[in-house]
């Protein structure tokens, strides 16, 4: 089945309007056009890579949480506090690794069935508080615009205008670490800067009229889940839910901050944006980065493999290192091969520090554009201080 607007979107256009940012110095210019074609890449995938074993995911899913109500037993058995912060890591990167398996279903790379994978996608994102179908319709839309300036969905940059019109503590909290990885629950209810809607609201303007029904489905189930932890509460008392529950959904929530994020930014070298006719399906799908998480890399199934994810989103996470491998001789330097990670991917700090000190806009005009950097967003910070 070919993905959405693949076949309009694999053309790229010239570079008619002018690009405006630095490009690096480099033998290679990533905002040139490539020169292949979607449909090549496609070609150089083992037909096996795409071939769906419903069986096979439901295994990682029943693991998971396995895992999940094994670890959550083992913190009421112990009751020691030496136990409770390796329990909240542990905890909640396994609550990541539910987000990227009900990724999947939203995806329809869970399996051919989407009865299942709405089924699945419920019971794994509803667990963890995301709005399964709300957060599905929105990721599509992020997917099909990927690395496009005014219709991408995750991560889009601010333009000047946009980030210049923000107060300067909104500005000053969201450009200073650690405070963007606590972004995601404000982006379920509000979305980003500059655009409007909810992931709750089925009369909100990221959906249609025909999805409205699975919005309210999901909604429900998030209330379901989220009475049910207000019982629990009341039940055992708000602190030992506080550490059963809450702690680990907040390093959940880093988790996803972070990976999202270092996926589409922080490279070594500034990588493009898109408007306009500059903008294609490959060519945004290109300026996407994979990383490498280390131990992490099997828990949270391969999410960081992540560039032929995007161009091909109904590939399983199972087969998307094979793929890759097999595609990379297409992509050439328009790969660019993560560096390799420890058991932790403590490397990773510094590109994301690095990133969200720099990257603040970029231009209002210009259908190629790159992140620009606010040199005055620091020296007031300090200033205030002083």
């Amino acid at each position: 089945m070919k993905e959405p607007v693949l076949e309009e979107m694999e053309n790229a256009g010239g570079f008619g309007n002018g690009f405006h940012g630095v490009v690096e110095k480099d033998d290679f210019d990533p905002s040139a056009p490539p020169p292949f074609k979607i449909a090549e890449i496609r070609a150089a995938i083992p037909k096996h890579c795409w071939a769906k074993n419903p069986w096979r995911s439901l295994s990682y899913a029943l693991r998971d949480v396995f895992v999940v109500i094994a670890l959550a037993a083992a913190a009421i058995y112990f009751k020691a506090w030496i136990f409770w912060p390796l329990y909240w890591a542990a905890q909640g990167t396994m609550f990541w690794a539910l987000f990227v398996l009900g990724h999947d279903c939203g995806h329809g790379s869970f399996s051919d069935n989407p009865e299942l994978n709405n089924l699945v996608g419920h019971v794994l994102h509803s667990a963890i508080l995301v709005p399964y179908h709300g957060w599905r319709i929105s990721h599509r839309t992020h997917h099909q615009n990927h690395g496009n300036v005014e219709n991408d969905e995750s991560w889009v940059p601010l333009t000047e205008k946009l980030y210049k019109s923000l107060g300067y503590s909104t500005r000053l909290l969201r450009f200073t670490v650690p405070f963007p990885l606590f972004a995601y629950p404000i982006y379920l209810w509000s979305r980003s800067p500059g655009k409007e809607g909810s992931h709750f609201n089925p009369y909100s303007n990221l959906f249609s009229p025909n999805e409205r029904k699975d919005v309210i489905t999901s909604t429900l189930c998030w209330s379901l889940m989220a009475a049910l932890l207000i019982y629990s509460s009341c039940a055992i008392g708000p602190i030992q839910m506080l550490k059963l529950y809450g702690v680990p959904h907040l390093i959940f929530v880093m988790w996803l901050d972070l990976v999202t994020y270092l996926h589409h930014h922080g490279y070594e070298q500034k990588l493009p944006w898109y408007r306009g006719k500059e903008w294609s399906y490959l060519r945004g799908g290109l300026t996407t980065v994979d990383r490498d998480y280390g131990w992490f890399n099997n828990i949270h199934h391969d999410i960081g493999t992540h560039v032929i994810h995007h161009l091909f989103p109904q590939i399983p996470h199972y087969h998307l290192v094979e793929a890759t491998n097999a595609a990379k001789p297409v992509l050439g330097k328009y790969y660019r091969e993560p560096k390799r990670s420890g058991p932790f991917p403590i490397h990773l700090i510094k590109n994301l520090v690095r990133s969200i000190s720099e990257d603040h806009y970029v231009n209002d005009n210009g259908d190629i554009v790159y992140y620009q950097t606010d040199p005055e967003l620091y020296k007031s910070s300090n200033t205030k201080s002083d």
